[in-house]
């Protein structure tokens, strides 16, 4: 059976972990080729690269390393970014903090985009998909200011993109994931019932994504299936952001 990605080279930033590792192994599964790319040890891929994505250098070299390798890209999913925990209220949090944070989740969306939709153009178009987050449309009175500023800015940045690349069949979409199942959100359960159970309760589902749930995701928005979507904000939140009242 064809996969939904055959002959097709992606860029994954992020590989090593989480949402992004699952994709990739998802998106070889469906029949890519995945370019990896992280920091961190561990990344997944048939290419596995080791870049700051926040470097302008770096990341024009390591898509210039992709197309040497493999003569094409076809699908960015630029999902590198950190959620930290000294994010807080904007009269706590140190402005180190804030840039840091924009730095990785904004700047790195930037360039990769900058630097390789031009290698999707020459492909004759592609797909891009930018993880966003739910968080980019609500607000929490528990703040995570700097991480929600930057997601929005993807937020804004892919939609821009989105329409700009149009007609030169290129489509840019924001993927926003709800809160996904992750080792921090699970220690937060061990040391925090009540901070934990203040946000379950507003999951309509009752229960946070599987990071297989949001590569999912990535997957159709990567694939030809979306061919018609583009410049849009599509939520995997388990319908946290239309929910007014859950169930019990």
């Amino acid at each position: 059976m064809a996969g939904r990605l055959d002959d097709k080279v992606c860029v994954i930033t992020g590989a090593a972990s989480g949402i992004g590792a699952e994709s990739a192994r998802l998106f070889m599964a469906e029949g890519a080729t995945v370019a990896g790319i992280d920091l961190a040890p561990g990344v997944v891929g048939d290419l596995a690269l080791s870049a700051d994505v926040s470097d302008e250098q770096q990341v024009a070299e390591t898509y210039q390393r992709v197309v040497e390798e493999y003569g094409r890209i076809d699908v960015l999913f630029n999902n590198a970014g950190i959620n930290p925990p000294d994010d807080t209220t904007i009269t706590e949090e140190p402005l180190e903090v804030f840039e840091r944070v924009q730095r990785i989740n904004v700047r790195s969306v930037y360039l990769c985009c900058k630097h390789g939709i031009p290698h999707l153009l020459s492909a004759g178009g592609g797909s891009v998909v930018n993880t966003s987050s739910f968080a980019a449309t609500m607000g929490a009175a528990v703040s995570q200011i700097s991480y929600t500023a930057s997601k929005g800015a993807v937020l804004a940045l892919s939609r821009e993109l989105g329409v700009e690349y149009a007609r030169r069949g290129v489509r840019v979409n924001a993927l926003c994931p709800g809160p996904v199942d992750t080792p921090l959100l699970r220690e937060l359960f061990l040391s925090d019932p009540r901070k934990a159970a203040r946000r379950l309760v507003h999951l309509p589902m009752g229960r946070f994504a599987e990071a297989r749930e949001i590569a999912q995701a990535a997957l159709f928005l990567a694939s030809d299936d979306s061919s018609y979507i583009t410049a849009s904000s599509f939520m995997v939140d388990g319908g946290l952001s239309s929910a007014y009242i859950t169930p019990d």
